[in-house]
């Protein structure tokens, strides 16, 4: 059995990395993984507040700035937070980071940590990619939101958080463009791929391990489920 696990990159490295959060989730992972011989877990991390920082930096001295240009740097921050989560589990995860998700058919050992492949999408993406090429049919999104809203609170003050919604609605809400950096709580042409492949997406908070092995054991868990 193979899950997918989107890991934000808000909460492997805020501003910096978090060394406190990483490792009791790892602790967890581990936990996890040893209770089923047959479990197996795929990790793509996010950029977090390094890719914002340096996109930001790249932003106020370009006179012009290219958004693939952008993607690069975001890219490149995935990396390095890929490397590092990978490095936390070096016995289960003998793969380096993966960073073509469509160039990885199998792979040995337990985890499977990969990174931000090109422009035009986040790791989102990627993420869904590596659960239709492993037959996933759900991905575990984690951030730093606990739900999905029914709008964006910072627009809409009536806007609520939501136990459940389609795929329709949500991607009405997130639209069909990316924009380097755009703050959605799953990238759009992610949501239209996974809606396409009929992929369930659970959205928690990964600052609650707690709620995270109740998703991973399949127990009543707080979050949102896109597509149920």
């Amino acid at each position: 059995m193979t899950t997918v696990l989107s890991l934000g990159g808000s909460i492997v490295a805020p501003d910096g990395p978090d060394p406190d959060f990483l490792k009791k989730f790892a602790a967890v992972v581990r936990a996890w993984l040893a209770a089923d011989a047959e479990r197996r877990l795929i990790l793509v991390v996010g950029g977090g507040g390094p890719a914002r920082t340096w996109q930001k930096a790249y932003r106020a001295c370009a006179s012009e700035a290219d958004a693939d240009a952008q993607d690069w740097i975001g890219i490149m921050a995935t990396r390095l937070n890929a490397q590092l989560v990978r490095s936390l589990f070096l016995d289960l995860c003998p793969h380096e980071v993966v960073t073509d998700p469509t160039s990885v058919t199998v792979f040995g050992g337990r985890i499977l940590v990969g990174s931000g492949w090109k422009p035009g999408f986040s790791t989102d993406y990627d993420a869904v990619v590596l659960a239709e090429r492993f037959g996933a049919t759900e991905l575990i999104n984690l951030s730093n939101i606990a739900k999905v809203y029914s709008a964006d609170p910072k627009v809409d003050p009536a806007a609520k958080p939501v136990d459940s919604m389609s795929w329709d609605d949500f991607r009405a809400m997130v639209g069909d463009e990316w924009v380097p950096g755009k703050n959605v709580p799953f990238d759009p042409v992610a949501s239209r791929r996974a809606h396409e492949l009929g992929i369930k997406v659970v959205f928690a908070a990964g600052s609650n391990l707690d709620n995270l092995r109740a998703i991973l054991d399949g127990t009543t868990f707080e979050g949102t489920v896109i597509g149920a």
